[in-house]
């Protein structure tokens, strides 16, 4: 196995960001039609794992926000990871913000984003996922057009229930982008309640249907205060949803002020992120207790961080910053350790 992602990151990050984003996925693409990405992917342990009634091979999940179209599933899905998150879809498509949207903050191994849901919309989505040959875990991110009010957001939300339902491994709401205006409104308990309550509602119906009951998620924000985060864990509980994701990016750049960079608007992840994210974590863990199943994501960038995640109180967790500085050689190093804090466990 060549680990040549060190030498061509300096050529990828001598590109603008969203370019070299869209090269890396072709490179991918084409090197899994060659069959070369065993040349340049560590074999992954099996680790395997359930959580919200899903088996996975391993623990270690690929984010939403890398593959917003569903397009490039095959190539991704040789790289390792126990289950996947595509999106974030809308019902239509929509370009996003303007560019550039999305920036490298390399001294702080961080990057900013304010892309806004740009995607292709939920039948160009669900025809590049049936083309797809990946057959393994699939998670489905689902949110609402920019020009939708808040007051209507539910109808698209269940546009995409509806759409996707058939293909999902289980399926994310999320309402915690922070480059959607008034997104994160949908999180105060009120709110958030009659939503999750009438997805609630279309999950089951689905479910019977089909004969086959697809787990739902939400996806929470970092930048929560206590009362905000007791009230999701109520709604959480009371609607009797699947499980959580901590946590989307955060609007504090505070970390990331000094440099030239830190003023662009967007979520900021990467390693500043990781405290933030992982506090909130343990936070809903602590206010959920031990049986729901939580996602834990921002700022793993080793395989420690993983590990750290699952003793906050993560079943799971995702990555995608990590991938930009350390490639896909994060993926088994991940697993590892998180095998290793396991045996270690059991061991006590």
């Amino acid at each position: 196995m060549i680990d040549a992602y060190p030498s061509l990151r300096p050529l990828l990050f001598a590109l603008d960001a969203e370019a070299a984003h869209g090269s890396t996925l072709r490179a991918l693409d084409l090197a899994h039609r060659l069959h070369l990405l065993a040349w340049f992917v560590p074999p992954v342990a099996a680790a395997p794992t359930t959580a919200f009634g899903v088996h996975f091979p391993n623990p270690v999940g690929l984010a939403a926000g890398l593959d917003k179209n569903a397009e490039h599933l095959d190539a991704l899905g040789a790289l390792g990871f126990g289950f996947i998150e595509v999106g974030t879809v809308t019902p239509r498509a929509q370009p996003g913000n303007p560019r550039p949207r999305l920036f490298r903050l390399p001294q702080h191994a961080a990057i900013i984003n304010r892309m806004g849901f740009n995607n292709a919309g939920v039948d160009a989505f669900m025809r590049n996922v049936g083309r797809a040959r990946y057959d393994g875990v699939l998670g489905i991110n689902i949110g609402k057009n920019k020009d939708t009010p808040n007051e209507r957001a539910v109808d698209d939300y269940l546009t995409c229930l509806e759409h996707v339902y058939a293909r999902a491994s289980y399926i994310t709401v999320n309402i915690s982008s922070p480059n959607t205006k008034g997104l994160r409104d949908l999180q105060h308990e009120d709110a958030l309640h009659r939503l999750i309550g009438t997805l609630r509602e279309t999950q089951e119906r689905l479910g019977s249907q089909a004969g086959a009951r697809k787990p739902m998620l939400l996806k929470i924000a970092p930048d929560l205060g206590d009362a905000e985060l007791d009230g999701i864990a109520q709604v959480l509980q009371a609607t009797g949803i699947d499980g959580v994701i901590c946590t989307n990016t955060t609007v504090d750049h505070t970390l990331v002020a000094n440099h030239p960079l830190g003023h662009e608007t967007g979520g900021l992840s990467g390693r500043p992120l990781f405290a933030l994210a992982t506090d909130v974590l343990r936070g809903m863990r602590a206010r959920l207790g031990p049986q729901m199943p939580i996602i834990g994501v921002g700022g793993i960038l080793a395989g420690a961080d993983a590990a750290e995640k699952i003793n906050a109180g993560a079943n799971l967790v995702q990555l995608y910053s990590g991938l930009i500085y350390r490639g896909p050689r994060l993926v088994a190093e991940c697993v590892d350790a998180i095998r290793n804090l396991e045996g270690t466990r059991r061991a006590a």
